[in-house]
């Protein structure tokens, strides 16, 4: 089954106890960050602390509820445009929001989740497929039929691969 509009939404406001991702791609093309990712070529930045929308405070009552919401991202160095741009514009908000990201950075050394794709997992009970062409345009979502023993395997594999954004970022020139 593919998901989009009210279905997709419907995963983040009925999950119980946890939502998560699994990141892999160096950029994800998404057409309603066209012109926020052409801000940041041409060098607006923002205040992460003052970020204020749907998305964060969603995220802040999330927590209040005892609801969790992470994600790691696989990346290389050196980062490509989009990631500082995400970086900058999304994770840091969106970690001072209570998401908990993490990054795993391979640079160098073997990947522990290579081949595995993008995916969100829903209460350790449903994974959603994330679907892309190789230059990050989405081209859809799709709900895993199989087993989810595997995915629950990659997240705890990509959480002790990873560290805290935070972490990860201190220091580095986005």
């Amino acid at each position: 089954m593919f998901l989009d509009g009210e279905a997709w939404r419907a995963r983040f406001l009925d999950f119980e106890r946890e939502a998560w991702r699994l990141e892999t791609l160096p950029q994800y093309l998404m057409p309603q960050e066209a012109q926020e990712l052409q801000a940041f070529r041409s060098g607006a930045r923002v205040d992460p602390a003052r970020v204020s929308n749907q998305y964060t405070d969603r995220l802040r009552r999330q927590v209040v509820e005892g609801r969790a919401q992470g994600r790691v991202h696989i990346v290389t160095r050196p980062l490509s445009e989009y990631l500082r741009f995400e970086f900058s514009r999304y994770y840091a908000p969106h970690a001072l929001a209570g998401e908990e990201i993490r990054i795993l950075d391979v640079t160098g050394r073997r990947n522990p989740l290579e081949g595995v794709q993008d995916f969100w997992m829903f209460d350790h009970s449903e994974v959603v497929l994330m679907h892309y062409h190789p230059d990050g345009r989405q081209i859809s979502r799709e709900v895993h039929e199989g087993d989810v023993a595997p995915f629950i395997e990659y997240q705890r594999i990509a959480m002790e691969e990873s560290v805290p954004f935070e972490e990860y970022v201190k220091g580095l020139d986005l």
